[in-house]
């Protein structure tokens, strides 16, 4: 049997709310919290951080937006994505 996973414990406990003692409703937000910080960040090694601080320089975009943008690339490339397909009477920019 597994332990229920937090968002688990913290939907459980807005359905009892009135019920939840202050400590056990403070150790789910704390834990809560600290799912939510450590998430967003990923760590690469110093020459692949080097490259996406580059890359997102020159398409002006934040290093997450550059992460997902070379991750949604790749699953597209590789056929774990639909590709989106251009209009046929859409602008092009030159490039075939």
């Amino acid at each position: 049997m597994s332990s229920p996973d937090t968002a688990t414990l913290l939907e459980d406990a807005a359905d009892r709310i009135a019920d939840v003692s202050r400590a056990d409703l403070q150790i789910m937000l704390r834990r809560a919290a600290l799912l939510l910080r450590n998430s967003g960040s990923i760590a690469f090694e110093d020459d692949m951080e080097e490259a996406l601080r580059d890359l997102s320089g020159e398409f002006g975009k934040t290093r997450n937006d550059m992460i997902r943008f070379i991750v949604r690339e790749w699953m597209e490339k590789n056929t774990y994505l639909p590709v989106h397909m251009l209009e046929e009477d859409g602008d092009v920019d030159g490039t075939a």
